[in-house]
């Protein structure tokens, strides 16, 4: 009998393997003679480059980056299983935690570091990327990534900007003279989970700009930066990508992307399950756990346990999603290919404990799972 045990991480607690091998572990406790198959699953944000690389068996890789503030940070990123197809988080280079909360200010973060990774797969002769862009601690529209594959963003003296959304303001011309090559060579898709626009009121500043810093000054200061920065790009480029779902996405990275590379934006589990070949996995199955930290209606709109379930019903498989806890709408789940969902706590715990104790808590409640399916109830 084949399990395929395909989690999201619970964040804060346990990683995505984490989570995949604690589920093995209680499988393997009530069906000792299993073939449990383990996925770990990601949505293109946290732990997207360690569930693609430990399910394709690939290799994991770091390099010294600037991170957002400037300084040298260590970041990972992988190459899959194939041999041809680097994975990057820009989280890994230019994300939020990177940045200490009283040092947090948008208006001077930047996108440079995951620039340099994406150069980095290019030099190690990769000319298929795939790059998460959740976790952002910038809003530059992308700017910093561009400078590090070339682009220049001059001001009217023809002096180049400094790093920042903020400085884009005073953005006079743009020169692509020097952009790398390579990228028009190059395969890159982006895992996107939000569908913002670049500016307006459901913008990249507006939406995400106060958790990353931003006061509402800050806001308006940068919102009107990405406007007056995409019409540059757009003049420069002659894509005009502003307003597409997705360029507000990581502070405008998505529209740096879309401006400045020939990427594609998709749903970041539609890109990690293609990924892994999760279809051809899953055919043969007997059942599907799935899981993620909290389960809710924000569920059914796509993340990580919707998109196991829908692959896995195309071939006529159970799924039953385990999450660290259930929120408001989670049985909206119910109506996307999920049979069943159900919490890891077996008693009233807080918080604290279960975060401390998830991979315990994991494991049993996958036990749980088990002996109902094995006791096999007629009705």
């Amino acid at each position: 009998m084949r399990v395929v045990v395909a989690p999201d991480s619970y964040k804060g607690s346990v990683s995505a393997v984490g989570v995949a091998a604690a589920l093995e572990r209680g499988v393997l406790r009530v069906f000792p003679q299993a073939e449990v198959r383990k996925i770990p699953i990601a949505d293109g944000g946290e732990g997207t480059v360690e569930a693609l690389v430990t399910a394709t068996g690939g290799q994991m890789k770091q390099e010294r980056v600037r991170g957002p503030l400037g300084e040298v940070v260590d970041a990972c990123w992988g190459i899959l299983g194939d041999g041809k197809t680097a994975v990057i988080e820009m989280a890994a280079a230019s994300g939020l935690p990177l940045v200490p909360p009283d040092r947090r200010d948008p208006r001077i973060t930047t996108t440079y570091g995951t620039g340099e990774l994406i150069r980095t797969a290019l030099d190690e002769g990769l000319r298929r990327i795939i790059i998460g862009i959740g976790g952002s601690a910038t809003n530059d529209g992308g700017t910093g990534m561009a400078q590090a594959l070339g682009a220049k963003f001059l001001a009217a003296d023809g002096t180049e900007l400094p790093p920042g959304g903020g400085a884009l303001a005073q953005l006079k011309t743009i020169d692509l003279s020097g952009l790398d090559s390579r990228l028009t060579e190059t395969e890159i898709t982006v895992a996107c989970d939000v569908d913002n626009p670049l500016c307006g009121q459901r913008g990249a500043a507006a939406v995400f700009g106060p958790q990353k810093g931003a006061t509402p000054a800050m806001v308006a200061e940068l919102d009107a930066a990405l406007g007056h920065f995409a019409g540059c790009a757009r003049a420069a480029t002659g894509r005009n990508v502003a307003d597409l779902a997705g360029a507000g996405a990581a502070g405008g990275l998505g529209a740096g992307l879309l401006f400045f590379t020939p990427a594609k934006l998709r749903p970041g589990v539609e890109i990690v399950l293609e990924a892994v070949k999760f279809a051809e996995v899953v055919k043969d199955a007997a059942f599907v756990i799935t899981g993620e930290g909290r389960t809710d209606f924000q569920t059914a709109y796509g993340k990580a346990p919707v998109g196991v379930a829908k692959v896995a019903k195309q071939f006529g498989v159970p799924v039953f999603c385990i999450s660290g806890g259930l929120g408001d709408g989670a049985d909206d789940v119910l109506a996307q290919g999920i049979d069943a969902v159900m919490s890891i706590c077996s008693r009233p715990l807080s918080l604290d404990e279960c975060m401390r104790d998830g991979a315990t808590l994991i494991e049993e409640a996958a036990a749980r799972l088990c002996r109902i399916l094995q006791a096999k109830v007629r009705v």
